[in-house]
């Protein structure tokens, strides 16, 4: 039976009325263990990922598990506890294969398990060609427009196929003979999708694009462009955060591949199949991070913060990002210095910290960030700095997700300072935990989320007098401003959860016929 078939949708179904409630209701994991069990029709969920969303260390002699820092990862987990099935990702822990039966599987999460983990194993020239190097130096800044030059080199895009490969190899075995529903993340498997139909055209496969899509006259420079599309139009559906994203990426099959377009511009179709091209906003399980900014375990970790870095009595700003070029960390730190050098009164009084999360470590222009990044602090301290304060605060490493939520509680404005980025749940996450209804939200304007999170101030992180501004207004806002802002952004966000995301996709995929 064709795929489309399998998902029909039936007018006299409860799911029909489900789904016409979609829009205006609340999602909540209830709702979705119900749409799911009546859609999927006992379909198999199988979700396709390159980092996973829980691993394995050796830790003083024993195995830790750790949540590694993915938005993405974090947005999905939700998910798949509900919905059970298979979660396959690159085994990138050094205690993964310890953990994994003779099919590489694991139950997760630990203590609680509601889904399988499938770990996929790379050699090192593996991951460093394809993660590395095509995926990272060649995929990643060609979609973010922010002024880094890809690495066009052969090898790469070769082991970029190699892996893809595996993967298809990993998928068809575990979706075997039974009906199942292939949900890819993001750009490291642009070819897995056409792999998989070749395979078995009864597969329903989707694929969720996280990061920008270039305009297609950017794009027209990618040496393997028409491999790439070709294979992403194996898709049954393909989903990007924003319009203008499915926009571009319509228009780059247009101009570099034979297809054919709907009236609308978005049902693309190639040698007889057809592919949706749609917008779907990711967002994040509001309930969740709203519960743990109450917690008792972000309050012990608040006074942490508050001890170990000196912040009684102190205002704080906050950032929280992976060390990356895309995230404006060092145009975020000018402002902060451009401030005190504007507004002496915040001298001694003020405290930004920083969280830097160590990403990519082998490839130059990171190692270049970090250094840069590195540098401002030193030079912001030494300017400005007394024996007994000190303006930036910058942490490098791993935190949990406690640690982050506890300096969302403490800082009275939070930047996210993206050059470009596909959505931002860094963005998200603040507003959700902030359950006290205060704080300020400086959002760049390049954000995905900023179509949503219009009551944060939005501003362009290229220019840092402007940037620098909206930190002395977050900082001198009125309560009753900043109460009325916040209030609006977590109405947003409660409305528009991580479960509404899931539950348009599948609808999505429910009215292919």
């Amino acid at each position: 039976m064709p795929a489309t078939a399998l998902l029909a949708v039936s007018s006299s179904s409860k799911v029909a009325g489900t789904l016409r409630s979609a829009g205006s209701s609340v999602w909540t994991k209830d709702e979705l263990i119900a749409l799911v069990r009546e859609q999927l029709l006992g379909h198999k969920l199988i979700l396709v990922s390159n980092r996973e969303p829980y691993v394995h260390r050796w830790v003083d002699g024993r195995i830790e598990v750790q949540q590694p820092a993915s938005g993405m990862a974090a947005a999905l987990d939700p998910i798949l506890r509900v919905c059970g099935g298979v979660w396959i990702a690159h085994g990138a822990g050094d205690a993964d294969r310890e953990t994994v039966n003779e099919r590489n599987e694991v139950c997760v999460p630990p203590f609680d398990p509601k889904y399988t983990l499938r770990r996929v194993w790379l050699t090192e020239q593996q991951e460093h060609d394809y993660y590395y190097g095509c995926s990272n130096q060649i995929i990643w800044p060609l979609c973010h427009v922010v002024f880094t030059r890809p690495l066009f080199e052969q090898r790469y895009w070769d082991a970029y196929r190699e892996v893809n490969q595996l993967f298809a190899d990993a998928v068809l075995d575990e979706a075997a003979d039974q009906p199942a529903l292939v949900f890819i993340q993001d750009y490291h498997f642009a070819l897995l999708p056409r792999m998989l139909k070749e395979r078995n055209p009864n597969l329903i496969v989707a694929q969720f694009w996280h990061i920008p899509w270039p305009t297609a006259e950017i794009f027209r420079v990618f040496p393997w462009g028409e491999e790439m599309l070709d294979g992403m139009l194996g898709n049954d559906l393909m989903g990007f955060h924003l319009r203008y994203h499915s926009r571009n990426f319509a228009d780059s099959v247009r101009m570099g591949i034979e297809a054919r377009a709907d009236q609308t511009g978005f049902d693309l179709t190639r040698n007889g199949h057809t592919t949706l091209v749609r917008a779907f906003p990711i967002s994040i399980d509001f309930e969740e991070f709203s519960a743990l900014g109450d917690s008792a375990e972000v309050a012990a970790e608040r006074e942490n913060w508050v001890r170990e870095l000196k912040l009684e009595g102190k205002l704080v700003g906050a950032g929280i990002d992976r060390i990356d070029y895309t995230k404006g960390i060092p145009e975020r730190l000018r402002a902060f210095n451009r401030l005190l050098e504007r507004s002496p009164e915040y001298r001694e009084r003020l405290v930004f910290v920083q969280i830097g999360v160590p990403s990519r470590g082998e490839i130059p222009d990171y190692h270049a960030l970090d250094d840069e990044i590195t540098n401002l602090v030193r030079e912001i301290n030494k300017r400005w700095g007394t024996r007994t304060w000190k303006p930036v605060a910058l942490c490098k490493g791993q935190y949990n997700a406690a640690e982050m939520v506890a300096l969302h509680r403490l800082a009275n404005f939070f930047v996210v300072s993206s050059l470009h980025d596909g959505m931002n749940l860094v963005a998200k996450e603040f507003a959700a935990s902030r359950t006290d209804g205060d704080g300020v939200l400086v959002l760049s304007r390049f954000a995905g989320a900023a179509r949503e999170m219009s009551q944060a101030l939005l501003v362009n992180p290229f220019a840092v007098e402007e940037l620098a501004t909206a930190y002395r207004t977050a900082l001198e806002m009125p309560e009753e401003e900043r109460r009325r802002r916040m209030r609006k952004l977590r109405t947003t966000l409660k409305q528009n959860n991580i479960y509404r995301w899931a539950s348009e996709l599948l609808s999505a995929l429910l009215r292919l016929e």
